[in-house]
């Protein structure tokens, strides 16, 4: 209990001695966010969905390019490409490989929605440490889709999934480069700017 002298003193205190109230600000987007424009977010995935078109990935130890750019926007683009793009894409190679209709959309979309989770995280490291936290998500998506196709084909299609997998992680370090000039370009323009 304060007292009677204490509480004139609280009281009475000068505007210099008391702290500083903060004052709200305006809210205002991250500017990160709108640095990627949708002309090149779309137009990166429809081009590298039309290179995963070609004949080079009846490879089985081919890196999925279209999955990694997909994750790619997933992890630096969380709140435009999702898991309905990666359903959409999933379900348009499911068809151009004349696969099982839905394998490989499961398989986009368990990795895009762990890489939805996981964005935030991601986002601290450098493109090194991105690729290598992707590797078990990637692994363990591959699996459920190798485990998919083998229950429904009757037998095990063996191990050279797993060089794909490792490829697609060890690609992401390049990927992510190449998908990141607009905003370094951006960055430059910004610092000579001052």
């Amino acid at each position: 209990m304060l007292r009677n002298s204490q509480t004139k003193a609280v009281g009475t205190r000068s505007r210099a001695t008391r702290p500083p109230v903060p004052r709200p600000h305006s809210v205002r987007p991250d500017p990160i966010e709108n640095l990627t424009s949708n002309r090149f977010l779309w137009g990166s995935i429809l081009v590298v969905w039309m290179v995963s078109l070609l004949p080079w990935r009846a490879w089985s130890a081919a890196p999925d390019l279209l999955l990694l750019v997909i994750v790619f926007w997933c992890v630096h683009q969380s709140r435009r490409v999702g898991l309905i793009t990666a359903f959409v894409f999933g379900l348009l190679m499911d068809v151009h490989d004349v696969g099982p209709l839905g394998q490989q959309a499961l398989y986009y979309t368990l990795v895009a929605y762990g890489a939805h989770v996981l964005h935030r995280r991601l986002l601290r490291f450098d493109l090194w440490s991105q690729g290598m936290h992707l590797l078990p998500l990637f692994l363990l998506g591959r699996l459920v889709d190798v485990l998919a196709g083998a229950w429904q084909a009757g037998f095990w299609p063996g191990w050279t999934w797993v060089i794909s997998v490792v490829l697609t992680a060890a690609l992401w370090p390049a990927v992510g480069w190449v998908l990141l000039l607009p905003q370094h370009r951006m960055d430059d323009v910004d610092g000579t700017a001052v």
